[in-house]
């Protein structure tokens, strides 16, 4: 799956693909907004199936295909992020399908339609180190999945990653602490930053400069693409999240620094 993904590491903002066939965007630049929402590690609290999941549920333990919102995402010119069907196989499998396919230090995403991921880092047999209501954890996969499918999603992200002894030692030497000793605000950010390290991912971790900026294209369709401006990659990321949870764009739309 990782290696499709290959083919994109090296495009810049202008190259990767938009919903104009031209290159030119429809909708206007926007400037983001992180919506800060009580403990995203809800998300795997009393885990009651939407019913648009139960529709994608799958029979077999064969690959499933859920409807999912499109992103790629960039460091001013640089590509960090990218979640292009086109480019990546979406599929989700089940965890017991899921598990044979991992090894220690992946990366783990479990999904389902409108519902924020859940990202974990694969320990070995059925273990996993993430974090959940403020506490870094390990658990089950299965105990944790509640019935989600989940993909190994190690190159989501293009940075570099850790070997996977360092992923490793990131994941398991923060095991036990809990809110008021961790900076990390949901679990993306902690299995991110334990697979590559980098400081951006924790909250507060990065030194803002007036040149520095993330911009998010949220791929809605062919032909709709918004794109969204952050100062910061966990805001960004927060706002993805709030979108993968409620299907709808919340911006604060800006231009030229006016209303």
């Amino acid at each position: 799956m990782g290696n499709q993904l290959d083919r994109i590491t090296h495009l810049n903002y202008s190259e990767l693909p938009t919903g104009d066939p031209s290159g030119i965007e429809k909708d206007e630049l926007r400037v983001g907004v992180a919506y800060f929402f009580s403990d995203e590690e809800d998300e795997l609290d009393d885990r009651s199936q939407s019913d648009s999941y139960k529709d994608n549920s799958p029979t077999k333990d064969g690959p499933v295909t859920l409807s999912e919102v499109e992103y790629s995402a960039f460091c001013c010119q640089e590509c960090i992020f990218s979640k292009l069907r086109e480019n990546e196989d979406l599929n989700v499998y089940s965890v017991k399908t899921l598990l044979t396919m991992c090894k220690p230090g992946d990366l783990l995403e479990l999904v389902a339609n409108a519902q924020p991921p859940h990202w974990a880092i694969f320990e070995g047999e059925d273990q996993v180190i993430h974090l959940h209501k403020g506490e870094i954890r390990k658990d089950s996969l299965f105990d944790i999945s509640c019935g989600w499918q989940g993909r190994i999603v190690n190159n989501r992200y293009r940075y570099r990653p850790l070997p996977p002894d360092l992923v490793m030692q990131n994941a398991s030497g923060h095991l036990g602490l809990s809110s008021g000793e961790i900076c990390w605000t949901n679990s993306e950010s902690f299995a991110a930053w334990c697979r590559f390290g980098k400081r951006e991912f924790k909250a507060g971790g990065e030194a803002h400069s007036a040149e520095q900026r993330y911009f998010l294209k949220v791929h809605l369709s062919e032909s709709t693409v918004h794109t969204l401006v952050f100062r910061s990659l966990e805001d960004m990321i927060r706002e993805r999240r709030l979108v993968d949870a409620s299907g709808i764009l919340k911006e604060l739309s800006l231009v030229d620094g006016k209303e």
